[in-house]
């Protein structure tokens, strides 16, 4: 795998699909279950485990959690620490873990991972997929409840 041709403009922000992709309640992707003031959250669509949330950071264009001024820090940890919690109480994992890599699209976003007993790598990070679709009934009960505990209302 290389490095995305266009990663420098993703860097900088005028290729950044987080940045232009506004905040839709459902998307390819997800289902939003939280929204902030400077923050979305969805429940991944597809995933290698039942709960898996991305948490988006949505103000002004930021790569990096260093890049957030200390105010901006610290509301962009209270809301994934928010999610992890709804995630934790809804979906009772053992653990749960949080990735902010960036790696693909460079903009500052957290992965929160329930992990559970039969999981596909117990002890260790969860391998790149395959990804799997969330039966659709399932999945968007769970986002219902989710914005429940998290105290979501969507549009």
């Amino acid at each position: 795998m290389v490095w995305p041709v266009d990663w420098d403009e993703r860097v900088e922000g005028s290729a950044c699909t987080m940045c232009t992709a506004d905040r839709p309640d459902e998307s390819d992707a997800g289902l939003r279950v939280f929204a902030g003031d400077f923050t979305d959250a969805y429940l991944a669509r597809r995933a290698l485990v039942r709960g898996y949330v991305v948490v988006v950071w949505r103000g002004r264009h930021v790569v990096e959690p260093h890049h957030l001024t200390a105010d901006e820090a610290v509301e962009y940890n209270t809301d994934v620490l928010h999610v992890g919690r709804g995630v934790k109480g809804h979906f009772r994992p053992l653990k749960i873990n949080y990735q902010t890599l960036g790696n693909r699209m460079p903009h500052l976003h957290t992965h929160v991972t329930p992990r559970y007993r039969d999981d596909p790598a117990p002890g260790a990070p969860l391998p790149d997929g395959p990804n799997r679709p969330v039966p659709e009934r399932q999945w968007r009960a769970d986002a219902q409840a989710l914005r429940l505990r998290l105290g979501f209302k969507n549009s």
